[in-house]
């Protein structure tokens, strides 16, 4: 799943979300104990990678990956990571009742708040300033996206770049995949919520963005 997924199915809480967001920019090993963290962003954390981990297995986001051409099909996870994010935002209405640009402000306003990982720093203010997550509801927004992952995470020469296109290929099919996974990637989390003692509706505050939090994000 890709930042759009991940913000909504981490919940209404403040520090799951930040947790949930962090999660590609924190590597390796959580501490067994939530002291450097903070209880609620570490499960965040987690939650990231159980849902990562649900989406690899589930039948329908498996379906999607094979509908990659063979040329691109090694990229398969991260374009429809960001193909799920465009149908996401396009049936947005759906899964949530606030409206898209209220929540995507919300999230880069939540980011605003805290010491980020280096990577997320630098790329937060183009991201707010042109809502990228909003626009992720225009197929053009997902090309230019996976070009630019193309061009500066992935080795050069690869095949990742013009990936926009596979979306038109097999649009329709893509949706139904979407539409099937969706609903069980948001039953998946709200589980693991509940299961972690935390209501879905309950929202808390956000946790301060100085101190053991800050200094463990500005080393990743």
């Amino acid at each position: 799943m890709n930042y759009l997924a991940h913000a909504l199915l981490a919940g209404p809480d403040d520090d799951y979300r930040l947790g949930g967001l962090l999660g590609d920019f924190v590597k390796g090993p959580l501490p067994p104990t939530p002291s450097a963290l903070g209880a609620e962003v570490l499960h965040g954390l987690v939650l990231h990678r159980r849902i990562d981990s649900f989406a690899d297995a589930h039948v329908a986001f498996r379906r999607s990956r094979q509908r990659i051409s063979a040329e691109r099909r090694r990229y398969s996870g991260i374009i429809i990571d960001l193909f799920y994010d465009h149908f996401l935002a396009v049936h947005w209405g759906r899964f949530s009742e606030q409206a898209l640009e209220a929540f995507t402000a919300g999230v880069y306003a939540l980011l605003a708040r805290h010491r980020l990982p280096e990577r997320l720093a630098q790329i937060l203010p183009r991201m707010r300033a042109d809502d990228w997550l909003a626009s992720y509801r225009e197929p053009a927004a997902v090309g230019r996206a996976l070009d630019q992952i193309a061009s500066r995470r992935v080795r050069p020469g690869n095949s990742l770049a013009g990936a926009g296109v596979e979306l038109g290929a097999a649009y329709g099919d893509f949706e139904s995949d979407f539409l099937e996974f969706f609903p069980a990637a948001m039953a998946f989390a709200e589980q693991f919520r509940r299961a972690a003692g935390l209501a879905a509706d309950a929202p808390r505050p956000a946790a301060s963005g100085g101190g053991a939090l800050g200094q463990r994000l500005a080393k990743c």
